[in-house]
């Protein structure tokens, strides 16, 4: 290609510039945390689906962080694994890379939504108890579920960023510093003014990020206040630990996406940000499973049950 050509056929994913030998061990560990990923999550709608008694609101909003959980990870790290490989070739057409991007902000959106949804779910189970049944209905579930999935699948900001993206010239070099098509690393290797897509991109940002956020935020403090008028240390002990779960993944999620997105970048070198990349494309996927099992009386009795029935069987 040469220096002056605008039409880009294909980028090179640099990924981590580490010796053979440390990324063919990143390589086996990641790949070890993407199986746990996928084992984790699927375990979880496995249980979901056998147990009747993990049929309600809770559980169906958490099958559906689940399956966005499985294809996050799914979007953006089997690429990382077979370039942390033995394949020299590290490199992904522009269509399939235009594709990442979309997808990958996709189910950003999907899942910030879904985390919504969860915490509306328990602050109406602690501070409308009586209503719960009423309010949580299972057609309303459905509406917010296939809203939440709507939205980010065929949203309009996934949409807006990736024709922004469109519109820019790529004159050389096609190196993206990162181990995906990160949106703002692809961004780096524009010969034109990006000032248009770094304000969209921080708009969609406080859209997407703060104001799910605040609404999380404001749930829960009502949560906490209804905790706190609980009289039984029992009652207060059983009220916070549905909760309590839910809330480290919203702060796992929420707090790296912000720091990656929102923080100024002068803070954030390009390999600190391929780590909270990271973090959140893997880490935070694989510990969803563990801090939902972990701390979840009903999950651990579901999974005893099933386990049970398997034995008997």
């Amino acid at each position: 290609m040469t220096e002056n050509q605008t039409w880009v056929t294909e980028f090179i994913l640099l990924g981590f510039p580490l010796s053979l030998r440390i990324q063919m061990l990143l390589s086996g560990l990641f790949s070890l945390l993407y199986v746990f990923t996928l084992l984790g999550n699927r375990a979880i709608l496995g249980l979901i689906w056998l147990d009747s008694r993990l049929h309600t609101p809770m559980y169906f909003f958490l099958s559906h962080l689940a399956i966005v959980d499985i294809s996050y990870a799914s979007n953006n790290v089997p690429k990382m694994l077979t370039n942390l490989g033995l394949n020299k070739r590290k490199t992904i057409s522009f269509v399939l890379c235009t594709m990442q991007t979309f997808l990958y902000m996709a189910f950003a959106h999907t899942e910030c939504l879904i985390l919504v949804m969860m915490s509306y779910d328990r602050y109406v189970a602690i501070c409308h108890p009586l209503q719960y049944s009423v309010i949580m209905r299972w057609g309303v579930c459905t509406v917010l579920a296939v809203t939440s999935w709507a939205c980010g699948q065929k949203g309009v900001l996934a949409l807006v960023h990736v024709v922004l993206i469109l519109r820019l010239p790529f004159c050389g070099p096609h190196e993206i510093n990162h181990f995906f098509c990160e949106i703002l690393s692809v961004l780096k290797l524009a010969c034109a003014d990006t000032w248009l897509n770094q304000v969209v991109i921080f708009a969609a940002s406080v859209f997407i990020l703060v104001g799910p956020l605040c609404l999380v935020l404001v749930s829960y403090s009502r949560i906490l206040a209804a905790i706190l008028r609980i009289q039984s240390g029992e009652g207060r002990r059983k009220a916070f630990s549905t909760c309590s779960s839910h809330f480290c993944v919203v702060g796992l999620f929420f707090g790296s996406a912000i720091v990656m997105y929102m923080a100024p970048k002068s803070r954030h070198p390009e390999e600190q940000q391929k780590v909270l990349s990271l973090f959140y494309s893997l880490f935070n996927l694989m510990l969803n499973p563990l801090i939902y099992s972990l701390r979840n009386a009903e999950v651990k009795g579901a999974l005893k049950r099933v386990l049970w029935k398997q034995r008997s069987k």
